[in-house]
This record gives structure tokens, sequence and C-alpha cells, in this order.
């Protein structure tokens, strides 16, 4: 009976100083509390809202930033197709400059005096030389004359056998003569071409072909090339004439031989075809 009474004894005071512990440490905590709250005084909230209006402030701006930034970005690709068109225009209207009249002709015109003498009674007679005169002023004005852009048609200077025997057996290797010549005749129709495109009118063009036509029309002004029949490396494409090594090889036999010469005009290699010597 002694140990049971023990026994509860030892609990109740068990439990009694965990509770005391439990309060304790609350008491703490509510300690802590207060010491925090004075360390903070209801002044510091002003701050806080100033520092926060102020963050929000930034974040507004950086925004604004971003999206002008987007704006600008996707703006780019229209800028780069203004400055295309701007430049395809500028080279059109420097064409247009190259290929205008030079001279515009006088229009027909009559003083005041020979109309006013025209209207009087004494110049009332009919006068077949004065009917002439008015009909001339009151018709329009002529059109502008053009100006002469025909060419002849291409050379086709062909090689002789004389001339092909003549060369090393390395440099004509298994070239024949009708090989060569069938390889003339390609750059006579490629020269063709390009002369038609230099003077076609840009309503008869394929759209694809307009901007060639610039391109050609501004090598054929270039000194050396201007005058003479020409055609781009890049405009080999047969049906005789490739740019394999057998088309290599007749470009070098013809070079040697006088029928065609070549230059450069920006990333161009230009073949200009010449009179043999």
């Amino acid at each position: 009976m002694m140990m049971m009474m023990d026994s509860t004894t030892e609990a109740s005071g068990s439990s009694l100083e965990s509770l005391m512990s439990s309060f304790n440490a609350r008491i703490t905590h509510l300690q802590e509390l207060v010491i925090a709250r004075n360390m903070f005084p209801a002044s510091s909230m002003a701050d806080l809202s100033a520092v926060d209006a102020a963050v929000k402030a930034m974040e507004l701006q950086v925004q604004a930033i971003k999206d002008r930034l987007r704006e600008e970005t996707q703006a780019i690709p229209k800028t780069k197709k203004l400055i295309s068109a701007s430049l395809k225009q500028q080279k059109k209207l420097q064409n247009m400059s190259l290929h205008a009249p030079s001279q515009l002709p006088d229009r027909v015109t009559v003083s005041d005096s020979n109309t006013s003498r025209c209207l009087s009674p004494e110049f009332s007679v009919q006068d077949p030389g004065l009917e002439a005169l008015n009909l001339k002023v009151n018709e329009e004005p002529p059109p502008l004359p053009k100006e002469k852009k025909g060419r002849s048609s291409p050379p086709m200077w062909h090689v002789t056998a004389s001339e092909l025997d003549s060369l090393s057996s390395y440099m004509r290797g298994r070239l024949t003569l009708e090989k060569v010549n069938a390889a003339i005749n390609d750059m006579a129709s490629y020269a063709e071409s390009n002369a038609q495109l230099i003077i076609a009118p840009k309503k008869k063009l394929a759209e694809n072909l307009w901007e060639k036509a610039l391109e050609i029309r501004d090598i054929a002004t270039m000194e050396g090339v201007k005058g003479k029949h020409f055609f781009l490396e890049a405009d080999i494409k047969g049906p005789s004439l490739k740019l394999d090594n057998t088309g290599k090889a007749i470009l070098t036999v013809l070079r040697h031989l006088g029928r065609i010469n070549e230059t450069r005009v920006g990333h161009h290699r230009i073949i200009i075809l010449q009179k043999p010597n």
C-alpha cells in the first residue's frame, strides 16, 4: 500500500514539473515578443511603406523597359524590309537615270505678237502657211525620242580546224572542233539573252527577271564591258557548254585563241565576246 502511494506521488510531481516547464517556456516566448515589439516602433511602418512603394515603382519601370524592348525587337524585321525596299528603289532610279534621254526636244511655241497678228482682221484671209502653223501649235507635243538601244546580234567567231590543231596536246586534250564551236553558239545565246534584258521594258519582263535585268544593265555600263556582248559565268547552263571539266577546258582554249576575255564586276565573273586577232 505504501509503495502504491509513493508511486502516485512521484507521478503527480512529474506532471506538475512538466506543467511548470510549459508555463516557463510560454512566459519566455511572450517576453521575446515584447522585446521584439519594443525594437520596432510604429514609426518604422512608414519607412517600410515607402520602401514598398519605391520597389513597386521600379518594377513598373522595368516592365516598361521590357515592353519597349519587345516592341523594338518586333520592329527589326519591318525595318530590314524597309531598308531592302529603299535600296531596290534607289537601284531602279539609278538605272532610270542611266537610260533617260540625254536631251529633251524643244516644244513648238508661238509668240504673242504672231498670235495677235493671226487673229487681226487683215490676216483673216485663209493662208495655207498660217493654217499649217496653227494646226502645229494646237497639236499635242511630239513624244520624246527614244534612244537607240538596239544592238547587233552577238558574234559567233567559230574556231577553225587549223587553230585547234595549233594548240598543244595537253591544252587541246580530248576536245573536238564540234564541241568547241557548239560552246561558242551557246555563249552567243547567253549574250543575246542578256542583250534582250538590257533593252526590255519592265512591263514585258517577268517579276523574277526584273532584278537580274537591273543587275545586267548596271554591268553593261561598267568600263571595259560597255558596248560589248557579254554573259555571266552563272549563265552557263548548257546545252553544250557547262561548268564541268570539259566546259572549263573549252573556256581555256577560247581564251587562248582570243575569242573571249574575262573580268570581274562585284561578285560576278563576266565573260566578254571579242573578235580574234
